[in-house]
């Protein structure tokens, strides 16, 4: 498919470095204004400029990857050349219905959110579409399973997607930087241990995503009758280890809802 990104920042340039490492087949375009920190993308075979009408009406999928204040301006732009085109939006916080209304008739409102792991084929990419456009949605879904995992999701969970999935990624980020600091003040290098925690988060998410089970019967693995893993974490829920890590994702969705 040919695809025309949008909006060539973190995110942006992640689904094309993805596309292009893991879905070779597509055409990807990506657009930026500036685009002096997207021109290793060239090198991929990316097509990259700095007019977002570039070779636009080739495109099977158009994608936004942009700021919610940069919609209109770019739409405006955009839909006097474009006919009958998928247009996904990781736009945070714009419906499908909100998308639509601006589009039109003659296009067809999807919604995604990925995150910036898709460059490694890794991304929770969420997609809601409504029945209508279903045809449509299954190409997007398509796509993105190329670049990770990509179910479809109720669009009224999609701002808790937005948290879960995209946000989640410097949650995760940041149990790893913690565990890598616990690491050094045990005896580890920095390297050592970012490497070791790092990768043992990766083993856990294998192991949940391969088995399809609750994580608690993984953990009930490693957990031996007054061992020290229990001690561990004994100590860290004593402090709202899981508290702590739930209030921050609903305060997080509340900021999205605005509430």
């Amino acid at each position: 498919m040919k695809v025309h990104i949008i909006g060539g920042g973190n995110l942006g340039a992640a689904i094309a470095l993805g596309m292009a490492k893991n879905a070779s087949e597509h055409q990807v375009t990506v657009t930026r204004r500036n685009t002096a920190s997207i021109l290793y993308l060239e090198k991929l075979g990316v097509s990259v400029s700095s007019d977002n009408k570039h070779n636009i009406q080739e495109a099977d999928v158009i994608i936004l990857t942009i700021k919610p204040y940069q919609v209109d301006t770019v739409l405006a732009e955009i839909l006097p050349v474009i006919s009958n085109k998928i247009i996904a939006s990781g736009v945070s916080g714009l419906s499908i219905e909100a998308l639509q209304n601006k589009i039109g008739e003659g296009h067809q409102a999807i919604r995604i959110m990925p995150n910036i792991a898709a460059q490694y084929g890794a991304s929770a990419t969420c997609i809601s579409f409504n029945e209508k456009h279903a045809e449509q949605g299954q190409k997007l879904v398509t796509i993105f399973k190329e670049l990770g995992t990509a179910p479809v999701i109720d669009e009224k969970l999609m701002d808790a997607a937005t948290v879960l999935a995209a946000s989640g990624t410097a949650f995760a980020l940041r149990y790893i930087r913690a565990s890598m600091q616990a690491g050094i003040e045990i005896g580890f290098d920095w390297k050592t241990a970012l490497a070791i925690s790092a990768q043992t988060v990766k083993g856990a998410a294998e192991m949940v995503m391969e088995e399809q089970i609750h994580p608690e019967q993984l953990i009930d693995r490693v957990t031996t009758p007054q061992g020290c893993t229990i001690t561990g974490l004994s100590e860290m829920e004593s402090h709202g280890f899981s508290s702590s890590l739930i209030r921050g994702i609903k305060a997080a969705v509340k900021k999205i809802k605005g509430v």
